[in-house]
């Protein structure tokens, strides 16, 4: 099936927003969809028109054409790829249809959209090498040679472009990136890559993942080569999201490090929202909070993760 479209009770009391999300395609991403389904709600005063694009770009742009041919109080938009939007978001523009753009982000004329919401991608990307630089240190390797291997995201999205030019730009000069491929941030891509990178590669010494799903597919593909890791193993693993998922692999002693992408956007997107619809000026960029979670905290945190 495509694009997979809801719409709450209609009532003209309501304000009307249109949400074009991404897809489905990780446990991050529906954590996503249902912070914003639950803050968009009717009993919070919202009518939400919400399609699942299926990762295609072009299903996405028709889902706004169909918001402005709507007349929705306020477009949400998840963009899948950064290029592509000018036109489209012009269109809203004259239809005076305020567009906050979430997650991922967007190369256009900044006038053209309300505000962007979400993560600061390179700085996790920052977080995740300035982690593995103190782990190494704790374990007396920092002067080793250190061989690493990525698995990218999905290419061209921002979270993996951050990802890679945070982590990249802060690599130590012991440390060698063999290859970086791209998963699509699936748990069969990230088992697939990794399957690859072991019979490429014959000393691997960490593995980045660019989000929690790639990390589960890749511990799989290290167990069936008969590899260890975590933080008792041949390799260490890090990871991006930070979900319960990751959690659990961290407590199961597979994965070391967990770098927070909070997917909990909708609370702030309504109140942003609302605002636009009142008439009143937001911030450009609004980053969440987010963290870094250690395999050693893991247990004592797990019950605190609502994704």
């Amino acid at each position: 099936m495509g694009d997979e479209s809801e719409t709450t009770t209609t009532g003209s009391s309501l304000i009307q927003i249109g949400f074009a999300q991404v897809g489905s395609e990780s446990d991050w991403r529906m954590a996503q969809t249902q912070s914003i389904k639950k803050a968009f709600s009717e009993e919070n005063g919202y009518q939400l028109d919400f399609i699942d694009c299926n990762n295609e770009q072009e299903r996405q742009i028709q889902a706004l054409q169909d918001f402005i041919d709507k007349g929705v109080d306020c477009i949400v938009l998840d963009p899948i790829l950064e290029e592509g939007y000018d036109s489209i978001l012009k269109e809203a523009q004259d239809a005076e249809i305020p567009v906050i753009v979430i997650d991922r982000n967007i190369k256009a004329d900044e006038s053209l959209y309300s505000c962007w919401v979400g993560s600061n991608f390179e700085q996790e990307g920052i977080d995740a090498a300035k982690w593995l630089e103190v782990y190494l240190k704790d374990e007396q390797r920092e002067s080793e040679e250190i061989n690493i291997v990525t698995i990218q995201g999905t290419i061209g999205t921002t979270a993996q472009i951050g990802r890679t030019q945070g982590f990249n730009s802060t690599m130590q000069s012991n440390w060698n990136m063999l290859d970086e491929q791209c998963g699509e941030f699936t748990e069969e891509g990230g088992r697939a890559i990794m399957s690859a990178f072991i019979k490429k590669y014959p000393d691997i010494d960490v593995v980045v993942c660019q989000n929690d799903n790639e990390a589960y597919g890749a511990i799989e593909a290290i167990k069936e080569n008969g590899l260890t890791c975590g933080p008792e193993g041949d390799m260490v693993v890090i990871s991006f999201d930070a979900t319960q998922g990751g959690f659990k692999r961290m407590i199961a002693g597979e994965l070391n490090v967990d770098i927070e992408c909070n997917p909990l956007q909708g609370e702030l997107v309504a109140q942003i929202a609302q605002k636009l619809v009142n008439g009143e000026t937001v911030e450009k960029v609004q980053y969440m909070e987010e963290g870094v979670f250690s395999a050693d905290k893991a247990a004592t945190l797990i019950e605190t993760r609502v994704y």
